[in-house]
């Protein structure tokens, strides 16, 4: 039994469209990577600087906090409003949240009490 794909012709308009869309997604996607590399280099050249440590701990959490949003929002497709799993996503995304925060705030208690 095969299973055939219907073959649907775009029209020029939707053509440079999809094609506009396209582009400025890459876009993004490049300058979001961009940005991360630059927060890296940063990170390391506090670390190799010999700062002091209650400095560099902070700013390099911090600077990996906005990494992870980021990522979020560019690679795991955050922005894309218009996606059929919105609920889902942002569901999974909260809980995976909470329990992230649960096992740190477990581990934080359990190592200083």
């Amino acid at each position: 039994m095969s299973h055939d794909t219907p073959v649907v012709a775009k029209s020029q308009a939707q053509y440079e469209y999809d094609r506009h869309h396209n582009a400025v997604h890459m876009r993004k996607q490049v300058i979001n990577f961009a940005i991360m590399i630059f927060l890296t280099f940063i990170a390391f050249a506090v670390v190799a600087a010999d700062f002091s440590v209650y400095l560099i701990v902070p700013f390099v959490l911090l600077l990996a906090g906005i990494q992870v949003v980021l990522q979020l929002y560019s690679f795991m497709h955050l922005e894309d409003k218009k996606t059929h799993f919105g609920g889902v996503i942002a569901f999974f995304m909260w809980f995976g949240i909470l329990i992230a925060f649960t096992f740190f705030l477990a581990f934080l208690t359990i190592v200083w009490w």
